[in-house]
């Protein structure tokens, strides 16, 4: 028989009492005719705030709301976790109760093994340290190492030494317009540049990307990853919840920020998708990226230290700022399991299919407007224009051209940087500082116009304007402070 009774800690319990004894009989009659819930219910509700209750409580009687609020802040202080919280977690344990009294365990002295290993991934002690070693060979030795350094080695030297120089001699044997070329092969061309850059350097990456996401996806551990950090993510003004757009960042910035609209509150969506626009490189830009600095350990903990501190700074104060309630985490969590090899080609297959087919048109797209721009001279002038800037961080100036790309998709201007790096052209102070600059630079076309399309005209341009304006400065920083520091990479 289940005769467990829902009883809260005694701070709650003792709040609860309070706001019952201040409650009119007449308030809770006129409740009644809408609402069949009783004195305790009423008073639960409005210890979670709740906003209906609330309402008719500063209506019929405002003479005792600061006695319920002095209780609230009372038990409130008396607490170690969030009122909502204690009331969520104690109506869990008995539910739990309930759950071993009419479930039977195979072993009735043991965890199942799926249980156990759910605690480890959940519990922060041994949790974190797990997530550290699967970013650790998931991201850095399978995408960065293997997916932006051997694979694009491979296939870069491969275009590098067959692809374009038949594209070029092919090209000039049909077409004798110089212009022409220039559009097809050469440094700029539709095939030279955009293709190889879609193909060489960004199909790798991604490839590994999605394989080692889909992984993790169809072994329920991503849901995981939400429990475990949820604490974290409250002092940034987001829920657990917020971590699927946000590790979605990782591949695509624009498929993220349309999932952004599965969080909660439009305070939520706000500060992810400032965080996206921000910190959150996209898997080719982060493979890059991850294959570059690997050569200078130093460099990649510092980038990586950067990103992580602007990431919690950036979201800290945008809590603090942006009106709005806290966020509250629920999720449905899947049970582990090993993951399909079938699933996990498919869901990769699938998802490479989407992003090809996304980023193949944009590469040529760009590749044709930096002809035009080539052809124009506008692009020399707009190069012209952030060669300043690159002096300001001491860098050199054909580095104004990645940033340029890395306006049309962040991802092709990870791929110039990648070229600059193969001809030598960067120290391994300026590769830190262009990788800093570059990952903190505004968004791509794509993903700006889903900026503009969840969250309007008018925010996405502030958050462009801000993005713009940070990135050069947190790169000039990171400049100067290593000259002052005398740090050595």
């Amino acid at each position: 028989m289940l005769v467990n009774q829902l009883v809260y800690p005694q701070p709650i319990e003792e709040a609860i009492a309070k706001i019952v004894s201040l409650l009119s009989d007449d308030y809770q009659a006129s409740l009644i005719l809408n609402y069949p819930i009783s004195q305790r219910t009423v008073a639960l509700l409005l210890l979670q705030k709740d906003e209906g209750l609330w309402a008719t409580l500063r209506q019929q009687e405002p003479q005792i709301l600061w006695e319920i609020e002095q209780a609230i802040a009372q038990a409130q202080q008396q607490l170690d976790e969030p009122l909502t919280s204690g009331i969520a977690n104690a109506r869990q344990q008995l539910a739990w109760s309930y759950e071993r009294e009419v479930l039977s365990q195979p072993t009735q002295d043991k965890y199942l093994l799926s249980e156990w290993l759910h605690q480890i991934t959940i519990n922060p002690v041994t949790g974190f340290p797990l997530l550290v070693v699967i970013l650790y060979y998931g991201v850095y030795k399978f995408v960065g190492e293997f997916g932006a350094g051997t694979l694009v080695d491979t296939i870069e030297t491969f275009f590098e030494n067959n692809i374009n120089p038949i594209v070029n001699d092919i090209t000039a044997i049909i077409f004798p317009w110089q212009p022409i070329q220039d559009l097809i092969g050469n440094d700029y061309g539709i095939i030279t540049l955009g293709v190889r850059y879609a193909v060489a350097i960004i199909l790798p990456i991604v490839t590994t990307f999605f394989l080692m996401f889909s992984l993790l996806e169809d072994s329920g551990y991503l849901p995981r990853i939400s429990l475990l950090i949820d604490r974290l993510f409250k002092t940034i003004g987001l829920s657990g919840r917020a971590v699927i757009p946000l590790v979605l960042g990782l591949g695509c910035g624009t498929m993220a920020t349309l999932v952004t609209r599965t969080l909660e509150s439009k305070r939520e969506r706000l500060i992810a998708t400032l965080l996206l626009a921000l910190t959150i490189p996209c898997s080719a830009q982060l493979g890059v990226v991850l294959g570059l600095l690997s050569q200078s350990p130093p460099a990649l903990l510092l980038w990586s230290g950067i990103m992580v501190a602007i990431f919690l700074v950036i979201g800290y104060f945008s809590h603090r700022v942006l009106p709005g309630k806290h966020p509250c985490f629920y999720m449905e969590i899947p049970p582990l399991r090993l993951p399909r090899p079938q699933a996990i080609l498919m869901k990769t297959y699938v998802r490479l299919k989407w992003y090809f087919g996304e980023i193949l048109p944009l590469f040529i797209i760009a590749s044709v407007f930096i002809w035009i721009g080539k052809l124009t001279g506008i692009f020399d002038l707009l190069i012209s224009g952030l060669q300043p800037l690159m002096k300001a961080l001491s860098l050199p100036p054909t580095a104004a051209q990645i940033f340029l790309y890395g306006f049309f998709r962040r991802d092709y201007g990870a791929a110039g940087l990648l070229d600059l790096q193969q001809q030598g052209a960067l120290t391994s102070q300026q590769l830190l500082v262009s990788a800093v600059t570059l990952t903190l630079f505004i968004p791509c076309i794509a993903q700006l116009q889903f900026m503009v399309k969840e969250r309007g005209v008018k925010t996405a341009s502030m958050i462009t304007i801000f993005v713009f304006v940070f990135a050069f400065v947190m790169g000039y920083i990171v400049n100067q402070s290593l000259n002052i520091l005398g740090v050595g990479l």
